[in-house]
């Protein structure tokens, strides 16, 4: 079974069509979505729909939560909260009260068994929506922070928006990256690939070329509230 897990997506349609395209030809079986759909881009609405169109289990991340309830102080950085609300207001009114239901209702894990071999996935950590957990953690970090339930092979999640794939007593981490705001410096979506075949596991990170100087003008002509910043981001590939 080919699988291919996206997430944070963050309201850009553009990198997201891109991915669901490079998905297409490669003949994938099955897409799941480890969240962040809508907040800090120019669509918010159509990720959404694009989204709800794979009729696929979809997981919630920190971002759908915001967009649910707000953001909070302590979850970014005092000088920050204020815009970021802005922003998240910005988008609620992009959205329909049935969306708003939709994202709060999410789950927040994905367990599947695929031929013997256990898959867990969440957002950030099993344990939260919000907590960082960088690719250059130590092993203890990872197996502590990351690495639950006990009995799974390969571990998914996303948040960071900085893929990685490490191999620890055996099993897989991955992180499968952003499909609509990398912070890696590479100006192209990323998602993950997990080929699962008699007992056999192939991973893979996917790096997908978009029009991003399409995504910067969509910024302006949506009269985003953040557009000068959240350009940047796209065009740069970082924070």
């Amino acid at each position: 079974m080919k699988m291919a897990f996206i997430s944070d997506i963050h309201g850009n349609g553009v990198a997201l069509d891109a991915v669901l395209a490079d998905i297409a030809r490669k003949k994938v079986d099955k897409i799941y979505v480890l969240g962040d759909i809508c907040y800090r881009g120019p669509e918010p609405k159509r990720s959404l729909e694009l989204v709800q169109a794979l009729q696929t289990e979809v997981i919630k991340g920190n971002a759908d939560e915001w967009v649910v309830r707000g953001v909070r102080e302590g979850e970014v950085p005092d000088k920050a909260l204020e815009l970021m609300n802005t922003e998240r207001q910005w988008t609620v009114e992009k959205l329909d009260p049935a969306d708003l239901q939709y994202l709060e209702n999410l789950p927040t894990h994905l367990n599947m068994t695929v031929d013997g071999i256990k898959v867990a996935a969440f957002h950030a950590t099993p344990d939260s929506l919000f907590e960082i957990v960088l690719p250059n953690a130590d092993d203890d970090t990872i197996l502590s922070e990351l690495m639950k339930p006990a009995d799974a092979t390969v571990y998914l999640y996303a948040h960071i928006h900085r893929p990685y794939i490490r191999y620890i007593n055996g099993k897989v981490i991955m992180n499968i990256g952003s499909v609509g705001l990398p912070f890696d410096g590479l100006t192209k979506a990323s998602y993950g690939l997990v080929e699962i075949e008699q007992g056999n596991i192939q991973t893979s990170i996917q790096r997908v070329t978009y029009n991003f100087e399409k995504v910067i003008r969509l910024y302006d002509e949506v009269e985003y509230p953040n557009q000068d910043v959240m350009k940047a981001v796209i065009r740069n590939a970082k924070i």
